[in-house]
């Protein structure tokens, strides 16, 4: 198992390489968790067990039964709750013990003693909570607009590459790159190689943009915190690429472990009625192609750099927006691992 830990507090360190904790996170398409079905995953480097009810109700335990640690997504689906394969202890979508067949009565039923972590479904994607104390109320969550605007068409992408999270994300806060890594592009083969850029505040984050060039490539990106973090961009598109405006994209990164991340792109174009059946129509049968051609070139970038690439930067102005991006993060990282180190034992 992948798990970081199961109790007890992590280091700075530790959170900064497997990715902040109280906050929302996407953990998978709503699709991989089927009605009646499970699925383990590893995020944020601990093991996790997803089902789904058989009322459709998707739940998230830590994978580990809590007799003798064996992994619950082994066991057998009963609806509302699991059992463990290991000695058929129930466990339900709260984390509490409800059965133990071997010993009915056992002093172990009716106790929450597995992880569950609170979820939602958006956009066709899983989100959860990931918080340092597992008994408080997760923070809200304001969802990216365009996932819950009707006059918005979404698809959602997901892969999973082999790079830290923190160089997918500091990708996206790098416009720059679209001029010379994309520059084949049928989206972002126009524009100058050569620009300034700027940090702008907004109430939910801040826009890192050029300051001499808009809808021409990939120009701005906007980075925003509303419970969850993700960054919102746009590429404008040729006359060709079908109706409605610019074509945006919703980002996030999920950590799977300290060298792998789940990533997360809603393609949207803001149409609606027959030119929303256009679009769609035109994005599955000729641009979704394009799309991954693009996706892969950002994933054989990023996989090809080392771990610790970010080591031996020589950075310049470009870099602004990464550069605040990796203060936010460390800062918080040393502010959840300060929150969770046990207390100093008192002076007698």
């Amino acid at each position: 198992m992948a798990n970081v830990r199961t109790r007890g507090s992590l280091t700075s360190d530790q959170i900064f390489a497997t990715g902040m904790r109280d906050q929302w996170h996407a953990v998978c398409p709503s699709h991989f968790v089927e009605r009646g079905g499970m699925r383990r995953v590893t995020r944020l480097g601990e093991d996790w067990l997803l089902y789904r009810q058989s009322d459709g109700t998707v739940r998230m335990l830590a994978d580990r039964c809590p007799h003798r640690g064996a992994p619950l997504s082994q066991g057998q689906h009963l609806g509302d709750r699991i059992a463990c394969k290991y000695h058929g202890v129930q466990v339900d979508g709260t984390g509490t013990v409800v059965s133990v067949p071997g010993m009915p009565g056992c002093n172990l039923e009716g106790k929450a003693l597995v992880t569950s972590l609170p979820v939602r479904e958006v956009g066709g994607a899983i989100l959860a909570w990931f918080g340092t104390d597992p008994h408080a109320e997760p923070a809200p969550l304001r969802l990216p607009d365009p996932l819950v605007d009707d006059g918005v068409s979404a698809f959602l992408c997901y892969a999973e590459w082999h790079a830290p999270w923190r160089f997918t994300l500091e990708n996206l806060l790098d416009p720059m790159h679209g001029a010379f890594l994309h520059r084949e592009s049928h989206s972002m083969s126009g524009g100058e190689t050569s620009a300034r850029f700027r940090i702008r505040e907004t109430e939910r984050g801040f826009f890192f943009e050029k300051t001499d060039q808009r809808g021409v490539n990939f120009d701005w990106v906007e980075f925003c915190r509303t419970g969850a973090d993700w960054v919102d961009l746009e590429i404008p598109y040729p006359a060709t690429a079908g109706p409605g405006g610019p074509f945006g994209i919703v980002g996030m990164g999920t950590p799977i472990d300290a060298h792998t991340t789940a990533v997360f792109f809603w393609r949207y174009r803001r149409v609606t009625g027959w030119e929303r059946d256009v679009w769609r129509f035109l994005y599955r049968t000729t641009l979704e192609q394009r799309h991954w051609v693009v996706l892969e070139q950002d994933r054989v970038m990023l996989e090809g750099m080392a771990d610790d690439a970010d080591q031996a930067e020589n950075l310049y102005q470009h870099d602004l927006g990464v550069v605040r991006l990796r203060r936010l993060y460390r800062a918080q990282a040393e502010e959840q691992a300060a929150a969770m180190a046990p207390a100093a034992p008192a002076l007698v």
